[in-house]
């Protein structure tokens, strides 16, 4: 059994997997850049090693400083988390060549999932449906050209190693396609180091449907039904739920079986998730394989909440050899459950912010979860990705667990850094998000609307900075604290506000 875990990875993602392990007696170990020496994921770790300096590629990029690190601390096991090395074939050959347990799939699954292109070739053959496309053999800006055209406008082309809504370009129009592939190829390189890329026929308005699948070294695949990912910015998801609404039984059936089938046709092992693109309505609707990830997802806790699970458990419990702790028959669906990304940004532009938290309040109460990776008096730093938190609802009802999310987000204070929050809560609002009737573009065509000016809550929030920066000032006369410095620092100004209408 695994004893101590190396977490190669930061924020509320390494706290995840911290809480996991304290409650199985395992030791865990946090790694830390210059900028995040005093983090929380570095407080909560029972030990911490430094691997360089702010910038990710100098450290927590960097295989060989997380791979002496893990030796430094004696560390049996690496988690990944997701982000940055989590699917890295080189990184999890590395931990085992070093004698680390990987607590993820290995290295070539990694690699062979990984590809756009070969993952593609791998679930065809499995009998998969696929988005139609192409992969040009010679990658000259011809040959891609010609594929875009044999695909048959609109296309979407693809960086084969990419992720994350980076290098890839939607063309419409044949004059687009020389500068959408010269933009792809760029970016692709940038990002990835491999400009490779893939055309695809472009599904209009399509719901982005992702399974949850497990597998272990005894043969045993199974799935833990699917989420709906569809309301996204740019490729990136805002908001996920599980399971997915208005899904007829009998599609949800065939997709569910389809991600096993892609498990099984890589013999997979750990946790991963298979995606794919909805067409059409009722049993009608066709699906199509976009990707799989070979590591556990951001929005894994609303798999979590309807089925009861704790699928990082179950990572540590396979990566030790052990038998899942779960059968096909055990999975069970129990209510619906909804994930808010709350990011510091500028909604608006897609902005990452930077700043000092001045004050924090997370929001509590039945059915809600916040996995979250700062606190007050903590900076938000430009090095990293721009995720404070994700706020989890669970209720009986997709209806409920929508109000439960919302009253959430709107109890929720943050102080010091703009954030998106307003912006949450507009799109909860929207009637189509309430029946269900999301797609993936669907911020792009409403943005102007949801980007609204700062409703209630931001009036709230800047009251309560009045009362914050006054008591401040003030020393905090008045407010409870006296001159002793720790209640004074423990002090909200929330707290001051007292009951306010929303």
């Amino acid at each position: 059994m695994i004893r101590r875990v190396l977490i190669a990875n930061r924020g509320e993602i390494a706290r995840r997997v911290m809480r996991t392990c304290r409650e199985m007696s395992i030791t865990t170990v946090a790694i830390y850049s210059d900028a995040d020496a005093d983090a929380l994921h570095v407080q909560d770790a029972d030990t911490a090693e430094r691997v360089g300096p702010a910038a990710a590629t100098e450290s927590y990029l960097r295989i060989p400083a997380v791979i002496d690190a893990a030796r430094r601390s004696g560390a049996d096991a690496v988690h990944p988390g997701y982000g940055f090395l989590s699917e890295n074939a080189d990184f999890a050959q590395a931990c085992a060549d070093a004698g680390l347990a990987f607590i993820g799939p290995p290295a070539d699954v990694i690699r062979r999932m990984g590809s756009k292109t070969a993952s593609r070739e791998t679930v065809s053959a499995a009998g998969v449906p696929v988005v139609p496309g192409a992969t040009p053999a010679s990658q000259s800006a011809a040959d891609i050209s010609r594929a875009v055209r044999d695909t048959g406008l609109p296309v979407l082309l693809k960086a084969a190693a990419g992720g994350g809504g980076k290098g890839m370009r939607i063309v419409r129009h044949a004059d687009e396609i020389d500068d959408a592939v010269a933009a792809a190829t760029s970016e692709g390189v940038r990002a990835f180091g491999d400009g490779t890329l893939y055309v695809e026929r472009l599904v209009e308005r399509p719901r982005h449907i992702e399974v949850q699948i497990f597998g272990d070294a005894h043969g045993r695949v199974v799935h833990l039904f699917e989420r709906d990912c569809s309301l996204q910015r740019r490729h990136q998801k805002v908001i996920e739920e599980a399971p997915a609404p208005h899904l007829a039984p009998g599609v949800r059936a065939r997709l569910l079986d389809a991600a096993v089938q892609a498990a099984r046709a890589v013999n997979y092992v750990n946790a991963g998730t298979v995606e794919f693109l909805l067409e059409g309505d009722g049993e009608d609707a066709r699906f199509y394989f976009l990707e799989m990830n070979t590591r556990l997802q951001v929005e894994h806790p609303v798999t979590e909440a309807i089925t009861g699970f704790d699928l990082v458990r179950a990572q540590i419990l396979v990566a030790s050899g052990e038998p899942l702790p779960f059968s096909q028959a055990d999975i069970r669906v129990n209510g619906h459950a909804i994930e808010a990304r709350v990011y510091a940004e500028d909604a608006r532009r897609l902005l990452p912010q930077a700043g000092r938290i001045l004050a924090y309040r997370e929001p509590a109460g039945t059915g809600v979860r916040v996995d979250a990776g700062v606190a007050a008096g903590q900076h938000v730093t430009v090095h990293y990705d721009p995720l404070l938190a994700k706020v989890i609802a669970h209720a009986p009802s997709r209806r409920e667990a929508i109000d439960r999310l919302a009253a959430a987000l709107t109890g929720y204070n943050i102080l010091g850094v703009r954030h998106n929050i307003a912006f949450l809560l507009a799109l909860l609002e929207r009637n189509e998000v309430r029946d269900g009737r999301s797609y993936t573009r669907f911020i792009e065509d409403h943005l102007d609307a949801l980007a609204a000016p700062p409703n209630a809550s931001v009036v709230h929030s800047a009251v309560a900075v009045g009362a914050f920066a006054a008591a401040t000032a003030a020393g905090a006369e008045g407010s409870g604290a006296g001159s002793d410095d720790d209640a004074s620092a423990q002090w909200d100004p929330w707290d001051r506000l007292g009951p306010m209408a929303w």
